[in-house]
């Protein structure tokens, strides 16, 4: 069996390399990061005609648009049952809506892109719970948009129930990427350790704009917003099969521990093995057993593992950073769903640049109530970790580093930050290295 621990979407694929920020600078507005939701900004932005700069930490799409499995579709993990339940109809259907718009703005982009873009219907199933896909598929059709109920999917596994959403995708991110990337003004290695006011800091210069976008996957800013409180990361792992069946369609299942499919080419993308960043979990074994039970005959391609940032009620957070930071936008807590919110975010942040409301905004406005099991769930984890002994301390908020067995990392269960054996930081919202006989970093 092939482990290669490696996305496929980095496979052949050759990135554009951009400079490294050598001077201070001056622009309209920063995007800080160069992921998939930093980089529709930056397309926004350009085409009408407003400067920017974009600033990565390591390379374009090099962090969770690597690990994404490239879905793009209106149906969450989060269930419209719930979102009414939480929010009422009115802004349950506006969630729908904007992501709805956003498959549809994906489908528009990519007929002019070369990044394997396939119109695909998709499914969410229940092993044990028909009359909740029933519930879900009523909810739905009820919102304005057409499901259908269904109890016979391309999986290899009997289910109670399911719910279908038509001509929804998926697609190459990185592909999809290159095809946008061209012509902006970007700067890669480049690390913002500090953000105060209007000006952003390197390690040796700052940039001074009118507006700022947080696209960091974590913001970094921990003074404002309290996002620290509002959001933890999730580690899923990922296996490609060869010689395992076309399934024509993509597929998320209902359960705490359920899995997630699409096909890739002649592929077979298995997602799954999920928890909290920090804990244990089923991780890649999980999958292989799996795959070892139901496509006996199959091959391993790849095998990676993404991070994903969740949300206190699985609603992203989009908008104004806080209320005290009026010119400082924010795009985070996408949960397992960063395609279609990374264009939701950049549709309604530019809108907000230009001065414009965006009818969707209120749905997603970060600053709505924080008062979830999750906020509570989140502050134990915190507590237990900064009363924990343990030499290896997060640099972020200074939470007790835990050791990743499955990929020799260590990580943050508090809020996420990954860093490897030597130290190196992976993931944020820390913003450096950990002090392993050298100097700190420079986590603000």
């Amino acid at each position: 069996m092939k482990h290669e621990y490696k996305s496929l979407w980095g496979d052949n694929i050759i990135m554009p390399s951009f400079p490294t920020l050598g001077k201070d600078e001056n622009t309209e507005v920063l995007i800080i990061g160069g992921g998939m939701a930093g980089i529709l900004c930056a397309y926004y932005l350009k085409s009408k005609g407003i400067q920017f700069i974009l600033c990565e930490a390591a390379r374009v799409g090099s962090g969770t648009t690597y690990g994404t499995t490239a879905v793009i579709s209106a149906q969450h993990d989060i269930l419209y049952t719930d979102i009414v339940k939480s929010f009422g109809d009115v802004k349950a259907k506006k969630y729908l809506d904007a992501n709805l718009s956003a498959v549809q703005k994906f489908r528009e982009l990519s007929e002019h892109i070369d990044c394997d873009y396939e119109e695909k219907p998709s499914y969410m199933y229940s092993t044990n719970n028909r009359l909740k896909m029933q519930k879900e598929t009523q909810i739905v059709n009820s919102l304005g948009f057409s499901t259908e109920f269904v109890t016979d999917i391309s999986l290899p596994f009997d289910i109670a129930g399911g719910v279908k959403f038509p001509k929804q995708g998926q697609f190459h991110p990185l592909k999809f990427l290159i095809g946008i990337c061209g012509g902006m003004k970007i700067y890669e290695h480049t690390q913002i350790y500090k953000v105060c006011d209007n000006i952003a800091y390197t390690d040796k210069y700052k940039i001074k704009a009118k507006k700022i976008i947080v696209a960091t996957h974590f913001p970094i800013i921990n003074t404002h917003g309290l996002y620290f409180a509002k959001l933890y990361q999730k580690r899923s792992y990922v296996i490609a099969l060869e010689n395992a069946s076309n399934i024509d369609g993509t597929y998320i299942s209902d359960e705490k521990n359920g899995m997630y499919f699409r096909n890739y080419g002649n592929l077979l993308l298995i997602g799954g093995g999920d928890h909290r960043t920090g804990k244990t979990g089923g991780n890649y074994e999980e999958i292989r057993r799996f795959a070892k039970r139901f496509y006996p005959s199959s091959n391993e391609q790849y095998a990676w593992a993404t991070q994903d940032c969740m949300s206190l009620d699985g609603i992203p957070y989009i908008g104004t950073y806080s209320h005290n930071l009026p010119n400082v936008y924010v795009a985070s807590g996408f949960n397992e769903w960063g395609m279609t919110s990374s264009m939701v975010a950049a549709k309604i942040i530019i809108d907000k640049i230009m001065g414009k409301t965006n009818k969707y905004e209120d749905v997603f406005c970060p600053s709505r109530n924080m008062f979830k099991m999750q906020l509570l769930a989140n502050m134990s984890t915190t507590f237990i970790d900064f009363i924990t002994p343990t030499t290896k301390r997060c640099p972020h908020l200074g939470c007790a580093l835990k050791w990743n067995s499955v990929e020799h990392t260590w990580d943050c269960p508090c809020h996420g930050s990954r860093f490897d054996s030597n130290g190196k930081l992976i993931d944020n919202p820390a913003t450096g290295d950990l002090n392993i006989g050298k100097k700190n970093n420079k986590s603000k």
